[in-house]
């Protein structure tokens, strides 16, 4: 019998709350970590805090840790960690580092106006 992804999550968190305004989109977030490194550490606090002020209650992150299952990284093609993708809404975006660059972060997500950012989006990655 074949394991879901859920059971292999060393760590899920669920930080959407349920709001009467349901035409806002809920994003979805997953972000991989190499262990608890001072980087894996910093990318869950900051794109926590990112959320928390651009996205109150309007989004879901996974955390998943890559040392514990290796597997997970090929299904997903990663070749480098923390790495966060945005699954929801589309289009899909990756972004890797420890999403210190508040910025980077905001244009990946859709939520700042990519125009005015020395930022590209190559192939749906921030760069």
């Amino acid at each position: 019998m074949k394991k879901s992804i859920v059971n292999k999550k060393i760590s899920s968190v669920d930080f959407s709350i349920v709001h009467s305004n349901s035409e806002k989109e809920i994003y979805k977030l997953q972000l991989y970590v190499a262990g608890s490194t001072p980087k894996s550490i910093n990318a869950v606090a900051n794109i926590k805090n990112i959320c928390e002020e651009h996205l109150p209650g309007r989004y879901q992150l996974e955390v998943f840790d890559l040392y514990q299952f290796p597997e997970l990284a090929s299904g997903e093609q990663i070749i480098a960690v923390p790495i966060l993708i945005k699954a929801h809404p589309l289009p899909k975006c990756r972004i890797i580092g420890d999403m210190s660059d508040t910025d980077r972060v905001l244009v990946c997500l859709g939520i700042e106006n990519i125009s005015n950012k020395r930022y590209n989006l190559y192939n749906n990655q921030a760069i």
